[in-house]
């Protein structure tokens, strides 16, 4: 079972993510929050768009370690040191997403943030997953 977007049509049509998200019970995976990070920690990529496909990348790597895939994602959120540079590479992110995750967007939130946890990271991802 995967989870299912639900957008409603009061809402303005979702871009990049959906409104809500109906879970079926089964077991729930809290994905730690993912930057840019290579295998030795080294954070990798030169803009924000590079950086969201690695981080999104390591966060579907903890999912598929534990046992789910990217259609059992249910949230996710998105810490962004710069959301004005975050929004101008939308179309490069979304393109990201879609070659890694394929095209179900879970409920997602972007948050602007003054500083990650490691000083050269622009962007990290933390998710919520239901597995069957």
């Amino acid at each position: 079972m995967t989870a299912e977007p639900v957008n409603p049509p009061g809402l303005a049509a979702p871009s990049g993510f959906s409104h809500a998200v109906v879970a079926p019970a089964g077991r729930l995976v809290f994905l730690a929050g993912q930057t840019a990070t290579d295998g030795s920690g080294a954070i990798t990529g030169d803009d924000v768009a590079a950086q969201f496909e690695r981080a999104l990348a390591n966060l579907l790597a903890a999912l598929r370690a534990a046992g789910g895939g990217p259609e059992h994602l249910a949230s996710v959120t998105i810490y962004a040191t710069d959301l004005a540079d975050y929004r101008a590479h939308g179309r490069e992110i979304g393109a990201a997403w879609r070659r890694l995750a394929g095209p179900r967007y879970p409920a997602m939130a972007a948050v602007g943030v003054s500083r990650l946890w490691d000083a050269a990271a622009l962007v990290e991802l933390q998710g919520v997953a239901v597995l069957p």
